[in-house]
């Protein structure tokens, strides 16, 4: 195997709009655990490809079920596996999106739910970059994958995966002080020490790591770029089209 080297946000942009065809809509997801840092990246990457393309990110977030939907299923504590997903909604747009304007859901991370008004319409961009999870084939349903025309995937070991999504956690628990809708503020009666501990306990352990180890990796080895995430945020290239990492 190729040693990984080390790659900007502006040589991946490259990169990707080397897989881009003029006059033609593409779509590339970028996907990995919980709390690698997609939208982040997704972000970086939108801003560097905007001089030459028009870009649109698309959170796979907001294909989520809602919360009274996943109440009434009891699937709330399995938020962010495939089943809590609406797969054939995501599938349909992300086609759909080839050829017309379509309505992309929003989610809102402070209220932990899909929320109608940060839906949008996106009209044919020369990328649609859709992060997040859900696409990992599940059940024999690889639907979402085949909608891609390339996909990213980003890696970095389960410890520092640990660090981030507890440090995110803290951070909308802090911000839920001056905030009551969010939905951390149900956390707050709980001391930092506590609430910490929950998060990498309960949440990450209990939750999210389990969805990564037995869904989410699942689409590492269909993933035409992988990259590796370093603790410093670092990323390195592992190789274009590789089948798998590590």
């Amino acid at each position: 195997m190729t040693a990984a080297r080390l790659i900007t946000p502006g040589a991946l942009g490259a990169l990707i709009a080397n897989r881009c065809e003029p006059g033609a809509v593409t779509v590339i997801g970028l996907t990995g655990s919980v709390a690698a840092g997609q939208s982040t990246l997704a972000t970086e990457l939108a801003a560097v490809l905007a001089p030459r393309l028009r870009v649109e990110v698309v959170q796979t977030d907001g294909f989520l079920l809602p919360n009274d939907e996943l109440e009434s299923r009891g699937l709330m504590l399995r938020k962010g596996y495939p089943e809590t997903y609406d797969i054939a909604a995501l599938s349909v747009t992300l086609e759909a999106a080839r050829v017309r304007p379509v309505r992309i859901p929003g989610y809102s991370h402070a209220l932990y739910d899909v929320d109608p008004a940060l839906a949008r319409t996106i009209d044919r961009p020369d990328l649609v970059l859709v992060e997040g999870l859900g696409f990992a084939p599940a059940g024999g349903d690889s639907s979402v994958a085949q909608s891609l025309d390339s996909l990213v995937y980003l890696d970095a070991t389960e410890e520092d995966l640990e660090h981030w999504f507890v440090e995110r956690f803290m951070a909308l628990w802090r911000a839920a002080e001056q905030d009551p809708s969010s939905f951390y503020a149900q956390f707050r009666t709980m001391g930092e020490t506590q609430a910490r501990g929950f998060a990498r306990t309960v949440v990450w352990r209990r939750i999210n790591l389990p969805n990564l180890q037995e869904h989410i990796v699942r689409a590492r080895p269909l993933a035409d770029i992988l990259l590796h995430k370093s603790r410093d945020h670092s990323l390195r290239l592992v190789r274009p089209d590789s089948p798998a990492w590590g």
